[in-house]
């Protein structure tokens, strides 16, 4: 009888030793994945901030470049979802999205700003955020 409530013994701590393991394995995953999202969603600002760079120095081809905007914007919108901690950006991020979606016409003029604000914001400069409110809030919404 002893012997066996010893193997339970070990088999208990063994099942609490494996489940303290498995804890600390998924949250230093779970960091990892979340470092991949944030990589993504900077890389595909950045794409944008180059799309509308390559833009304003040709002035040619505006329709290629737009729908290259709105792609990468789409791309950065769908990682930013993905960040726990990122709300505020996700949301500032979506209106821009959706601006460049609804109103092209006027989004055509706030490219250089844009592309400013999007730059600052993978730099990690704050204003940059605040700089893409700016422009979302500029748009008139009952336009084109």
């Amino acid at each position: 009888m002893k012997l066996r409530m010893w193997v339970a013994v070990i088999v208990a701590f063994g099942a609490i030793a494996a489940a303290f393991i498995f804890a600390g394995l998924y949250s230093d995953e779970k960091a990892k994945v979340r470092l991949t999202y944030i990589d993504r969603y900077e890389y595909n600002l950045a794409q944008t901030a180059d799309e509308i760079e390559k833009y304003l120095s040709k002035k040619t081809d505006y329709d290629i470049h737009y729908n290259m905007i709105v792609s990468d914007m789409g791309a950065a919108r769908a990682f930013v979802f993905l960040i726990d901690d990122y709300a505020e950006e996700q949301k500032t991020i979506n209106e821009l999205y959706y601006c460049f979606v609804k109103y092209p016409v006027q989004m055509k003029e706030k490219l250089e700003q844009t592309g400013t604000a999007l730059t600052h914001i993978t730099e990690h400069l704050d204003k940059g955020y605040d700089e893409v409110r700016e422009i979302v809030d500029s748009i008139e919404k009952l336009g084109t």
